[in-house]
This record gives structure tokens, C-alpha cells and sequence, in this order.
């Protein structure tokens, strides 16, 4: 038997940003399979056996095979504990509900040490999910018990506490599909889409174009009623009233049956519907006056006909659910409460968690349900007759899609309702009885509108197709042209990185963009020095990213950087790589020769968009190898003129950065521009050429002249500030 001290684990890092598995956050773990080394799966009896019925979605993951079933081949086989517990990871976040699926686990050249990588969408849960694999593997190396349905209950919670809620996750998805950056800023539904000046900010279905006066129009029911009346809107007819004794009298002049709901109530929360006696809307007003802020009750005319919610996101209605009224059937001997469990709740799509489109009910605690109840002269415990019908929510079950058939001009109206609210995003609400027939035919009105409506009734609808609202939203955010992305310069290496970095800022400024900078002398904001000492850092760059007044960013990164913690962004326009320099200093990585070495650098050429550019130094023939990696184009720099390769590359058509004749030289194929001497350069600055000839590279990427090249060349005092106060 195995010593489970035996699966040890050395380091675990979540590396946030890009990395060298991988442009996904990933959680990267050192891990020592200790006397597991002379025991690959194929030489512990039934372990195959154990994991697949444990685990019988292992047989969807293709691994290095690359077809269905490759990772059980690999494990029928013969492979090590390292692996094994990629995919055993992997696995347990999808049974929680967090659907990952790459992962890769190298030797490290140590015997028994291994780095393996997962992807995984939030750190707690893939931390939980690391310890639960650990565990569960070596329970089923050992032929031990463990308890998969409990470790799965944890992970599920903390999935529900930590993740995206599924309406979010789905507008960021969307996003993700426009190949738009998204960062996450709380530990809520915040989410920032884009970068800097060309963001745009969610949370969950509000936008930060949605009103704050919209949305307290929408709370406020009479007023929107009065709103959208005055535009030829249907809306029933009623009145605010401030007592149970004024509800009734409205009701009277109204005409029964009424509806009776909280003034600023949302989501169905205390609404009675087709109350018809004095007693039901006396009861009805006590429920909506504990179920508002404000303690004041709406009492309207009683619509017939199915609710119906229209989700409308710009001017375009792209949505549409109708609810259901609930009934169970009695047997003459369980209880309404048991016959709700039994007939209601065991519908797979109700739950308490985020992901389930409608509620569990509960007859005994539900107040809507408790009144709803008593009008029948019944109770939670009462024992209905067998083949007596009991109404248990005559409302709120809005999950069954009829988009494809709503009348067009119920749509026009729906649109409008939100346009005279003033919501970007509105949830409509409205009754009838036929969704495709006009309203004036059989007498429907709209009801409500609120603001931040639920998505997951047309992301889960019970019948029909899921509809792609947040491929809508995201339309709606941004125009088709519009990625959220502002230019963004990458700086790798160890050679005058801090100076190519703050000089391409300043020569990016002179264009009139804000730009920000990090690097290992601070954080800069156009001239301004607002952090002092190293910020290569994650978290620096988020500061940047986050900005809402930069219109471009410049980054400075190294390999430890890249190890430890991932690059600060996603993709950049534009990637200047200095040297490889430095692998003394990352023995604790395993980083240990030129191949590693050029592995992790390769990570910041590997993020260069399609359209964006790769300023290598020619002079390093490891670093110009890396052109061969870029998806965009590639501008070579170097101090010698006649470089070999500055000269092929510029023999094709390309463009190069020398010094030729004592002054810098931009060459676009055959066409070359003397922008001026070294000479005519402070001191300060003309000491270092190749960081000049680097930064002038990457500002003629971003489309930067040569007469501002030049301008901001002689203006640039590369002496060193005093440091600013953090």
C-alpha cells in the first residue's frame, strides 16, 4: 500500500494572466509523486476499475491522444500519478458545475517531481478541487473509501459563493466569443468588458448605461403606469392605496377581480392576483405592505390571461417567456405541502442555487402561497381529496419560450415601454391571453417594467431553444467594429526594459492618448509618477486595465513575472522582447537551460494579436527565433546596420530599426527615414541605443509619425526622478 505522503505537493500557484501553459488563468502545482515513480497506473491493480466508476465522465477527456476516450487509454495503458490528478481535477470542477477541461503535466527533470496545470475559472474552487483530487486519487490507490458525493457538495458550494452567476457568466462568455477582454471587479457580478477608456461595465443584466433614475421610475409602479399610459400604452387600470380599508374600496370601483402588489415590489414578490371578496384583498394588502419598502399597495384591475415576460435590450425585444399557473392533484392522503414536493419540486429546473431557473417552493413558509391557500379554506398540512385540484402559485413560473410568436406589435409596445422608463435592459411584464394577437383584441396590458431582469427563464427556458441574450447585450454595448481593446505594448527581458517602456509612454503621449505605464521604476500616468519602485506586477497592471481615462498602456514584464503570476493582460498589439537573459535566477521554477528559457519569454510573443506587431532584437538569435511564433507582424531593431537578419527582413518588405551613420533609421522594406543623430539626444538618453531603437519600434507599430518620433526622442530625459510618495 502507498504511503499517501507519497503525493506531495511542493508549491501551488494560480498564475492569473497568460503564462507558459496557457493564455487562461491556471493553477500550477509542483508536485512530488515520491515511490508513485515506480508504480505507473497500469502496476496498481483496480485502480483503473476504482477511478471509472468513481469518476465515468473520465471518458470524455481526449488527453494527448486527442480522441474520445484518450485519457482512459493513457490510464489502461500506463501513466503517473501527476497526470492522473490533472484529470481527477478537472473532472471534480466539472461535477461542481464549473466546466474546465485543460490541463498538462510535465516532468521537471527531478525524479518524481512534476509541474502539472489546470484551468480553472475561480481560485478557491480550483484550490478545493486540487485537495479533493488529491485525495480521492490516493483513496482509490490504496483501495479506500471516499466520499465523492460529499467532496462534490462542497465544491458545489463554493462554485455557488465564488463564481459568476450562470446570467453573468453568459454575457462574459459572449463577450469572450467577441474577443473581448473581461475582468472581474468584486467578488460579485461586477464586470468590467474592455480596457481602459474602451470599457463598458456589467452587473449581472444592468449595463453602465442603465439610469439610476430609470431604475427608480421602474420601482416605482404608479409612476410607470402614469408613464406609459400617457404614451398609448395598455396598462390596467388602479390606484395607489395606503390602508386595507382603501384597498377595498378600489377594488369596488375598479370592478373585481383585482390584483393587489407592492408599490415598489419586483420580481412578483407579494403580488395576489384575481382576488374577488374583501376578506382576500384585505389579506392580500397586509402581504404587499410587508413585502415593499415603502408600505404602500397598488390595487389594479385583474387582467385574464398568462403572464408573460419580454426581455428587451436596446430598442430590440429578444426574448420572450410565458408563465404558467401551478396546480397539484390530490391522492386523499398526502398533504398539499408533500403533494408540492412530489408533483413541483422534483422539476430538475427549480432549485435555490443561481443556475435554477425557477424556485423550489415551500407552502408552509411561501406568504403568496399561504393566501393563495386560504382562499381555497386550506393549509400547507391540509389533505386534499384524491383528484382535487389545489392552485398553489398562480403566477411567477414565467419559463416557457414564445419568442418566435409574439405580434409584432406587442413587441413595438414592449420596446417602447422600456424607451419611456428609459432602461437599456428592461424585463417587461405583461398579461394576455394570446402572445400573438395585439393587445386591443383581447385586452392585455403591460404591468410592469423593471430594471436588472432575470435572464435564466430564456437562458433555461423548459421548452424551445435557449436564447442568445447575451450575445445581445454585448451588441448592444459595443458596436460590430469595437473589440473593448486600447493599444497595449508588452516589455520582456532584462536589458533596459524600464527605460523602452517609460520611453514608448511618453512617445505614445505625444499622439494626445492618456497612457499608462508600469515597470520596475513605478506607475506612471502620462508624465506623473503615482507608485514609486517595482511594479511588475499583476495587480499593477490590473490598476492600469481598470483606468477609465487611458487610451493606451505600456507593460513591463520578466520571466519570474510570467512563473509566478501570468501576464496582466490578455492579448496586446504590440510585444518587444530584449534578451533571455537571467536563468540563474529562476532555479525554483525549473527553469534550467536556453529551451526553458525561451519557453517563458515566448509567453509575450505569444499574446500579440493577429493584427498587432513583434519588436525583437536581431542582435539575439534566440529572441529573433521567436518571429517564427508571432501571429501578426514582426519589426526586427538592432544597433549594427548590416545585421544579417535585419537585412532579410527587410530584403521581404519588412520593417527594421538600426542605427546607421550615428543616427536612428526606420526602414519599411526599401523605403528608410533618418528620424536624427544619437548626437542631438541628452546625454542621459543617447547612452543607451538599443532601448531607443526598441521603444522607437513599438511607437511606429501603435502609428506614431517619425516627426513626433523624432520630437519625443529629443525631448526624452532618461535620468532617473526622485521617487515619488506611495
Amino acid at each position: 500500500m502507498i504511503n499517501k505522503k507519497d503525493l506531495a505537493f511542493l508549491r501551488v500557484t494560480h498564475l492569473r494572466g497568460p503564462n507558459i501553459w496557457t493564455y487562461r488563468p491556471v493553477i500550477e502545482v509542483v508536485i512530488d509523486i515520491g515511490a508513485l515513480e515506480e508504480l505507473p497506473s497500469n502496476l496498481i491493480p483496480g485502480l483503473y476499475e476504482r477511478l471509472v466508476e468513481s469518476l465515468p465522465g473520465l471518458v470524455v477527456h481526449r488527453c494527448g491522444v486527442g480522441s474520445h476516450g484518450g485519457f482512459l487509454e493513457r490510464l489502461r495503458e500506463g501513466t503517473w500519478a501527476g497526470h492522473i490528478l490533472e484529470h481527477v481535477v478537472l473532472e471534480l470542477q466539472n461535477l461542481a458545475g464549473m466546466r474546465t477541461g485543460f490541463g498538462k503535466t510535465r516532468s521537471t527533470g527531478d525524479a518524481g517531481v512534476y509541474k502539472m496545470a489546470f484551468r480553472t475559472r475561480e481560485e478557491h474552487v480550483g484550490r478545493a478541487a486540487l485537495a479533493a483530487g488529491r485525495a480521492l486519487l490516493l483513496a482509490a490507490i490504496d483501495d479506500t473509501a471516499f466520499d465523492l458525493a460529499a467532496q462534490v457538495a462542497i465544491l458545489k458550494e463554493l462554485v455557488d459563493d465564488h463564481c459568476l452567476g450562470p446570467s453573468t457568466a453568459h454575457i462574459v462568455e459572449a463577450a469572450t466569443e467577441r474577443k473581448i477582454p473581461a475582468l472581474r471587479l468584486t467578488d460579485g457580478n461586477l464586470v468590467q468588458l474592455g480596457h481602459g477608456a474602451a470599457q463598458r461595465r456589467i452587473w449581472t443584466a444592468e449595463t453602465d448605461r442603465t439610469s439610476a433614475i430609470a431604475e427608480s421610475i421602474a420601482s416605482d409602479k404608479d409612476l410607470t403606469k402614469s408613464l406609459l399610459a400617457a404614451c398609448g400604452i395598455p396598462v390596467p387600470e388602479g390606484s395607489l392605496v395606503r390602508s386595507a380599508e382603501e384597498a377595498w374600496e378600489e377594488a369596488q370601483d375598479i370592478g373585481l377581480p383585482v390584483v393587489v402588489k407592492p408599490y415598489d415590489g419586483n420580481h412578483g414578490r407579494g403580488v395576489s392576483l384575481n382576488l374577488v371578496t374583501e376578506a382576500d384583498v384585505v389579506a392580500a394588502y397586509h402581504l404587499a405592505s410587508r413585502k415593499g419598502d415603502s408600505k404602500s399597495v397598488i390595487v389594479e384591475r385583474y387582467i385574464t390571461g398568462d403572464e408573460h415576460r419580454i426581455l428587451v435590450v436596446g430598442k430590440q425585444v429578444v426574448a420572450v417567456a410565458k408563465g404558467e399557473s401551478l396546480w397539484v392533484t390530490g391522492d386523499g392522503v398526502a398533504t398539499v405541502s408533500a403533494l408540492v414536493d412530489s408533483q413541483i419540486n422534483t422539476d430538475p429546473r427549480r432549485g435555490s442555487g443561481e443556475d435554477a431557473p425557477l424556485n423550489a417552493l415551500a407552502p408552509e413558509n411561501g406568504a403568496e402561497i399561504i393566501l393563495e391557500l386560504e382562499r381555497q379554506g386550506m393549509t400547507a398540512w391540509s389533505v386534499p381529496q384524491a383528484g382535487q385540484k389545489v392552485l398553489i402559485q398562480p403566477n411567477g413560473n414565467v419559463a416557457y419560450d414564445v419568442t418566435d410568436t409574439i405580434h409584432p406589435s406587442i413587441a413595438f409596445a414592449a420596446a417602447l415601454a422600456a424607451r419611456v422608463v428609459g432602461l437599456d435592459i428592461a424585463g417587461v411584464d405583461l398579461v394576455c391571453e394570446d402572445i400573438a394577437r395585439p393587445l386591443e383584441e383581447q385586452r392585455g396590458a403591460i404591468i410592469e417594467v423593471n430594471a436588472s431582469p432575470g435572464l435564466l427563464a430564456h437562458l433555461k427556458p423548459a421548452n424551445g431553444p435557449a436564447r442568445p441574450v447575451g450575445t445581445a447585450i454585448i451588441a448592444h454595448l459595443f458596436a460590430p467594429e469595437e473589440d473593448g481593446r486600447i493599444p497595449i505594448v508588452g516589455v520582456t527581458g532584462t536589458l533596459g526594459t524600464s527605460l523602452i517602456a517609460k520611453l514608448t509612454g511618453c512617445l505614445l503621449q505625444l499622439t494626445g492618448k492618456h497612457v499608462g505605464v508600469v515597470s520596475g521604476q513605478g506607475m506612471y500616468l502620462d508624465h506623473r509618477q503615482v507608485v514609486s519602485g517595482d511594479c511588475i506586477k499583476w495587480e499593477a497592471g490590473q490598476r492600469l486595465l481598470i483606468n477609465r481615462t487611458l487610451k493606451a498602456a505600456v507593460f513591463e514584464s520578466n520571466a519570474r513575472m510570467i512563473l509566478s503570476e501570468g501576464l496582466a493582460y490578455d492579448k496586446c498589439q504590440v510585444g518587444i522582447v530584449t534578451d533571455m537573459e537571467g536563468i540563474a535566477d529562476l532555479a525554483e521554477f525549473y527553469i534550467r537551460d536556453a529551451d526553458d528559457m525561451a519557453n517563458v519569454i515566448r509567453t509575450q510573443v505569444d499574446v500579440i494579436l493577429p493584427h498587432g506587431v513583434a519588436v525583437l532584437n536581431a542582435e539575439n538569435e534566440a529572441v529573433a527565433e521567436l518571429s517564427n511564433l508571432c501571429d501578426g507582424k514582426v519589426i526586427f531593431y538592432a544597433i549594427d546596420p548590416d545585421n544579417a537578419i535585419v537585412a532579410r527582413h527587410r530584403a521581404a518588405g519588412e520593417r527594421t530599426v538600426v542605427v546607421r551613420g550615428g543616427a536612428i533609421v526606420i526602414a519599411d522594406g526599401a523605403d528608410e527615414t533618418v528620424l536624427l543623430p544619437l548626437a542631438s539626444l541628452k546625454a542621459s538618453t543617447a547612452r543607451y541605443p538599443a532601448s531607443l531603437l526598441a521603444a522607437v519600434a513599438a511607437a511606429w507599430a501603435l502609428d506614431v509619425s517619425p516627426e513626433l518620433l523624432a520630437a519625443g526622442l529629443r525631448t526624452f530625459d532618461a535620468t532617473p526622478k526622485p521617487s515619488a510618495p506611495q
